[in-house]
Formats: structure tokens, sequence, C-alpha cells
């Protein structure tokens, strides 16, 4: 009897230390996943000023479109808060900047200009980048809380510091983001 009852124990032990390196694993991988897409946000925020400074040269009676991209910019970085309020702001940032790209229709100047056009297509690039470090971050969090919500894990995943986390959700932004601008020279 004492034999039977060393085995269950040591089962539920090792299964238990199973069930946590799993968790712990998953929570890894969303932290990393967020920091990639921590990497593309940066790239895009250096990017900005270069491509500010590209457009004002040629559409200087667009300052209110210019500071907003500029404001929305400093507010994306400065952004807290958790992974909802830094979608937001991001959010925010990329309508910013479609209206930015889409200044360009109305100077033909500005959209045969060969550093502009770098520019916005290290942009198009440096977006897609982040959408797919975004769908690979979201991906994460999904797997990371369905793990400490099923059985048996979720008996003890609260109690051993596991809690859900937060998708990198667009918000309302959502449906402009998807739609790209079209961006022709």
């Amino acid at each position: 009897m004492l034999l039977i009852t060393l085995i269950v124990v040591g089962v539920l032990v090792v299964m238990g230390i199973g069930i946590y390196n799993q968790l712990v694993s998953l929570r890894n991988r969303v932290t990393q996943s967020f920091a990639d897409i921590d990497v593309q946000l940066k790239q895009r925020h250096d990017l900005i000023p270069n491509l500010v400074e590209t457009v004002k040269g040629y559409a200087t009676h667009e300052k209110g479109t210019l500071e907003a991209v500029i404001q929305a910019r400093n507010a994306a970085m400065a952004a807290g808060g958790g992974t909802a309020a830094q979608a937001q702001a991001e959010g925010v940032l990329g309508a910013a900047l479609g209206r930015l790209i889409a200044l360009s229709e109305a100077y033909p100047d500005l959209k045969a200009n060969t550093n502009f056009q770098q520019l916005a297509a290290e942009l198009s690039d440096i977006e897609n980048k982040i959408a797919a470090a975004r769908r690979f971050f979201n991906n994460a969090v999904n797997e990371y809380n369905t793990g400490i919500q099923q059985f048996p894990a979720v008996l003890f995943a609260t109690s051993l510091g596991f809690t859900s986390r937060t998708s990198f959700d667009l918000g309302e932004q959502r449906g402009a983001l998807e739609q790209a601008p079209s961006v022709k020279f």
C-alpha cells in the first residue's frame, strides 16, 4: 500500500513539474514574441522623422498632418500600461502614417522623390513585419491563455503566478490599418 501511494505521489509530482515547465515555456514565448513586436515598432519609430522631414520639404502647408504624425509617434514611444495601451497608441500612429503617405498623391514632385520612395518602401516593409510579429504574438498569447485554463493546469496556474495575457488588439483603428494605404509612384 505504501509503495502504491509513493508511486501515485511520484507520478503527480512528475506531472506537476511537466505542467509547470510547459507553462513557463509558453509564458517565455509570449514575452519573446512581444519583444519581437517592440523591435519592429522601434524601427518604425526611427524611420518616421526621416519620412516627415522628406515630406516637409514638399508639403509645407500640410503642417497639421506632419505634427499629428510626430505627436502620434511620441505618444506611441511613450505608451505604457501594457499591451492594450501600446496597441492603441500604435493604431493611432498607423492611421496618422496613412494620412501622411496619402499626401504624396497631392504632390507629384514628392511622389517622384527617390528618398521618399525609399522611405515609403521601408515603411511598408516594416508594417508587414509588424503585422507578422503581431500575429505571432497573438498566437503565443492564445496558446499561453489556453495552457493556463486547461485542466489540470487551471488548478494551480494562478497560485503559481500564471495570469492571462492580452492580445495586441488594435481596437477601433483595426479597420483603417488592415487596409494599408496604397503607395503609387
